[in-house]
């Protein structure tokens, strides 16, 4: 039993180092000025426009942002960000569930009444480092 033990936590061992992990790089243009910050979420389909797996958030530059999330597992993801001009840390939205921040999708992806689906969104992130450009609106 106890050789077996030893084998089986070798075996988790080699699983956890061999796994692979990959980069994410979000370079989010149209940001509005220096305002506030940069929140940024890769999410599976099963979390998409929910609590997503991976997030970031950094300070707003004007023009271009780029955001780095690491230890991602390849595989298919959509990317969001936004704006948090308040820093909040929530999209906000008017009466009628309208975005007063300025949001964006991987894929340049849009919905026609709300927000795109996953596969609209959804890229292929592989080992090294995947570029996801996200336009804000």
């Amino acid at each position: 039993m106890h050789h077996f033990r030893a084998l089986l936590a070798t075996a988790l061992l080699s699983m956890t180092l061999g796994a692979s992990a990959a980069t994410v790089e979000v370079r989010v243009s149209g940001v509005v000025g220096a305002k506030g910050k940069v929140n940024v979420a890769v999410c599976d389909r099963a979390r998409f426009l929910k609590q997503c797996a991976y997030s970031a958030s950094v300070p707003a530059r004007a023009g271009e942002t780029v955001v780095a999330l690491r230890d991602i597992p390849p595989g298919t993801w959509a990317v969001l960000a936004y704006q948090d001009e308040n820093e909040n840390s929530q999209l906000d939205r008017n009466f009628i569930g309208i975005p007063r921040e300025n949001y964006g999708f991987s894929r340049d992806a849009a919905g026609r009444f709300g927000p795109p689906g996953f596969d609209d969104a959804a890229i292929e992130v592989k080992e090294g480092t995947t570029v996801a450009p996200i336009r804000l609106h």
